[in-house]
This record gives structure tokens, sequence and C-alpha cells, in this order.
């Protein structure tokens, strides 16, 4: 299973190097870089001017090391990460929002309705709670060691709480 890069707010803005003091507002992003999906904290001036290409991100305040850990991810976004990553083919990618689906079923934002299976592959039909709209993800079969450990990791990315 791919490997994702998994980093802590530094306190640094990844396209300008500029410190990110304690308090301070900065956006947190997921990229596509050639090694896969990376987090990357970026200052809002840098933010603003060169609009950086990212999969998501949420704005937020760099926490005290002291601080309790804040959630900062909520469901609208996990949604919208959800359908954002919709026609992606990369196996890296599908297996992402699968657990992502997961998550969100668990949420109660995603309700299992049935399954299609076509030249061996099993796609999940879903029903989006709010709006009563259908929406498919492919299984890539995943064994329950994979999903934790791609949860676990999905957490970390963007520093959220992903248990109900």
């Amino acid at each position: 299973m791919d490997e994702w890069e998994i980093n802590k707010p530094l306190g640094q803005c990844w396209g300008s190097g500029k410190k990110i003091g304690y308090g301070e507002e900065y956006f947190g992003a997921l990229v596509e870089t050639g090694e896969g999906l990376q987090r990357r904290d970026f200052c809002p001036t840098y933010w603003e001017q060169q609009k950086p290409d990212a999969f998501c991100y949420w704005k937020t305040r760099m926490p005290h090391p002291d601080q309790k850990k804040q959630i900062f991810v909520d469901d609208e976004m996990l949604m919208a990460f959800f359908e954002r990553l919709a026609k992606e083919t990369e196996r890296e990618k599908v297996n992402f929002r699968f657990v992502l689906a997961l998550v969100l079923m668990r949420k109660r934002r995603l309700k299992y309705d049935s399954t299609k299976t076509k030249d061996g592959s099993e796609t999940w039909c879903l029903r989006v709670t709010a709006d009563k709209q259908i929406v498919e993800v492919t299984n890539p079969h995943l064994d329950a060691e994979q999903i934790e450990k791609l949860s676990s990791q999905i957490g970390r990315i963007l520093q959220a709480d992903l248990q109900e």
C-alpha cells in the first residue's frame, strides 16, 4: 500500500519559507506531488499571491505545542474532498476515496444503497443523505489492516478525528 508524506504543521510557509508563529492564521493544504499526496502549510500572503494548486485546503491557526489538538476538518470538507476524488483512477486516490466513503458512512453522510459488479470490479452505490443523490465508489477490497492504516494516515494528514 502506498504511504503519504504526513507532517505536522512546522511553523513555516512551504512556499516562502516565512515563519508562521503560534496563533497566526495559515492555510493547510493537501497537494499532489510526484511522490503522491502531501500535506503542506502556507502563510496567507503566499497563498493569496500564488494560489497553490491544492487538492483540498483549510484555513486555521498555528497551534501552540501545549495546546490541545483541534479538529480542523468538518464533514462538509470531507464530502467536498470525497466528491473531488470521484473521477480519479490512480490506486492511491481510489483507496483514499473508499476510506473517506467509509468514514462518511459512519458519520451518516452517506448510506449504502446497492452494489454493481462489472468486469470483476465492484462498485458501491451510496446515497448522499442530505440530497438523496446516488454516488458511486469503487471497492478496492482493502483488508481491515489496510483500512485502519489508511484511516490513520488520512486523519494525520488532515489533522482530523475521523471517529464519530
